[in-house]
């Protein structure tokens, strides 16, 4: 994962996982929609990039240890998941159930959009950087 203030990709190499992580919780909401009590959960976008870019005042990203010295076992870099918070109900339901279905199949087409969208980015600018590296000849 790149830092939010990447040159190249910008923010979209950030938003990726985010769109990612929030397109799984939206999945679960619609998978859980008949379990009773189970609350419907989502990712704050705007919040999530906004954590992610005040965490790295200089553009790096800090190494996680798990002790001094040592690269964590995964290998990881990333500064972590988006918090998932909960999503708040347009309208109550007599089992406890928050999930409407309806509002999570367009926030899921929604999210989906989204990602496309931070995806084409990300592919343009890799096209626009093989295009000048090999002088527009392929």
């Amino acid at each position: 994962m790149s830092s939010p203030t990447d040159p190249l990709f910008g923010i979209h190499a950030r938003a990726l996982g985010v769109w990612q992580q929030r397109s799984e919780a939206i999945a679960a909401n619609l998978a859980n929609a008949d379990t009773p009590d189970y609350k419907a959960r989502d990712v704050d976008f705007r919040k999530a990039l906004a954590e992610a870019g005040a965490g790295t005042g200089d553009g790096d990203l800090q190494l996680a240890t798990p002790t001094a010295g040592q690269i964590g076992a995964n290998g990881s870099t990333a500064t972590g998941d988006a918090p998932l918070e909960w999503r708040v109900p347009l309208q109550p339901s007599m089992d406890g159930n928050t999930v409407d279905p309806q509002v999570e199949q367009a926030a899921y087409a929604a999210n989906s959009v989204h990602y496309q969208a931070s995806l084409t980015f990300i592919s343009a600018q890799i096209r626009m950087l093989r295009t000048a590296i090999t002088g527009g000849g392929s």
